[in-house]
């Protein structure tokens, strides 16, 4: 999952440069885009865990914010690099 987190963080980079032109900020927007819409899927992936696997909640949190926090944390770094130019 954290993976495919990497490799949607690649998509909306690729799409915002290609929009936006390449342009530092144009990059930034699309690691900022990627936050919300990663957080979506982390919480569908915790909600599949929850409702079809049968974990409880309290087992799949932990799990849930590593998988956010990983691939939102890249994408923060990444809008803090390109931001500043």
């Amino acid at each position: 999952m954290i993976a495919g987190g990497f490799l949607l963080l690649g998509v909306f980079l690729l799409v915002g440069r290609w929009i936006g032109g390449g342009t530092s900020s144009a990059l930034a927007s699309a690691a900022t885009w990627f936050i919300p819409i990663w957080l979506i899927a982390a919480g569908v992936n915790l909600l599949v865990g929850v409702a079809r696997a049968g974990y409880p909640v309290a087992d799949e949190v932990p799990y849930f914010l590593v998988v956010f926090a990983v691939p939102a944390a890249a994408a923060g770094l990444l809008w803090w690099r390109f931001s500043r130019g």
